[in-house]
């Protein structure tokens, strides 16, 4: 059968394909300390399982309306009064089959052949395909290290034209765990307001995963003048461990919104009953969990990042939210392996962490970060100690390549 042209400007995904490798090793019965999981490692709350349960036991199995169940749709708009002090209109919000399904219709229902979306580097794996399978053209501006990973005005400036259509904005981020605030997100705000033509897309997956004293600041409540150019996507997965349910929302212009739904009528028709009675009981129930888990990831944080930091070719940034460091290893790039491989890239590098250790990792070029590694500390203290352990014996079993003659 003959596949559509859009098809092959897209690759499958590698955080995927990294899970799938990992499962394969582990049914040839190898032990891999996987650290590629970009979920939680922790159960749903049992008080969420229970309002599914309910949910189950009086028969809420039917179709819900496209938009999501007017039950959820109010748990949402609680949360972001609650959180960054919005008003938010039912006419405004959507609900999907994860935040993942919601980018993407937002992406099909605005673009057109040609239409630009700016996309930071580094980023999440799936933007610039899905961005291409939508027919628009994913703009890629590097934003490095030393400028913590995120966009800056100046930056922003240079990459905008007249095509561009969107500009995304993770925060927290992943691979990264950068994080805007309110002051840098009022001077890219300010930008924006120069050029109406574009909307902003923020993805806010990780917000409540967040190491700051203070809620992350969303783009939506600092400046309310981008009110009707905003789209904020979020969802349970991340905060509650619900990655399995799968449920994210978008909230922002009515006309974006009908158009979504239109979309989703379409396709999945609606999300699942079940899922969205568990998910109004995660954003209106008890926190506690949120809290805890928290506490949990930043101690691992924190670990992660010290023994990290003692590896002689390895640093990174400590992240401000989510559950990832970005770890530079171009001090390896170069080196021999004790076979006398050279490592030439980050996906060398990731290659022989999991062929001489058994760590699994994902290369940093498949976040347009090359010459760096992903790790998710979503995982046991104990696995995470055992495989920082690992990486760096991988990292002292390398020498330096003799030079050219």
């Amino acid at each position: 059968m003959k596949t559509a042209e859009r098809l092959r400007r897209i690759k499958p995904s590698p955080s995927t394909a990294a899970a799938q490798r990992v499962r394969e090793l582990k049914s040839q019965g190898l032990t891999i300390l996987d650290l590629t999981v970009g979920e939680p490692d922790f159960d749903t709350p049992d008080h969420v399982k229970a309002a599914a349960i309910r949910a189950i036991e009086a028969g809420e199995t039917k179709y819900t309306p496209v938009n999501g169940t007017s039950a959820l749709r109010a748990a949402i708009s609680g949360k972001l009064r609650e959180r960054h002090g919005l008003e938010v209109p039912d006419s405004r919000i959507t609900v999907g089959g994860g935040a993942k399904q919601v980018i993407f219709l937002a992406l099909m229902a605005t673009l057109d052949e040609g239409d630009e979306v700016i996309v930071p580097a580094p980023y999440w794996v799936s933007y610039p395909d899905m961005v291409s399978a939508n027919d628009g053209t994913p703009v890629i501006v590097d934003c490095p290290e030393a400028e913590g990973f995120k966009l800056t005005p100046e930056r922003l400036t240079a990459a905008l034209t007249e095509r561009t259509r969107w500009v995304v904005l993770n925060t927290p981020g992943n691979p990264t765990g950068s994080a805007y605030t309110t002051d840098e997100l009022r001077a890219l705000a300010q930008v924006l307001l120069a050029h109406p033509h574009v909307g902003v897309l923020t993805d806010e997956i990780y917000d409540e995963i967040w190491y700051g004293d203070e809620d992350a600041p969303s783009l939506a409540a600092v400046e309310p003048r981008l009110a009707d150019r905003v789209f904020l996507t979020n969802g349970v997965s991340k905060t509650y461990a619900m990655t399995g349910w799968r449920i994210g929302y978008g909230v922002g212009p009515a006309d974006l919104v009908t158009a979504i739904n239109t979309l989703q009528s379409q396709t999945s028709s609606c999300p699942s009953s079940v899922s969205q009675a568990a998910a109004a009981a995660a954003l209106t129930g008890p926190q506690d969990f949120v809290q805890d888990t928290v506490r949990v990831y930043r101690a691992r944080r924190d670990e992660t990042a010290k023994l990290i930091g003692d590896v002689p070719q390895l640093s990174c940034t400590v992240p401000d939210g989510g559950f990832y460091l970005l770890v530079n290893c171009r001090d390896a790039i170069g080196q021999l392996t004790p076979d006398g491989t050279r490592i030439e890239n980050d996906e060398d590098f990731a290659r022989h962490l999991l062929d001489s250790q058994q760590v699994a990792v994902i290369h940093g070029t498949a976040y347009g970060a090359p010459g760096y590694f992903r790790i998710s500390f979503a995982t046991s203290t104990d696995v995470l100690t055992e495989a920082c352990g690992r990486i760096a014996t991988a990292c002292a079993e390398l020498t330096s390549a003799a030079p050219s003659a």
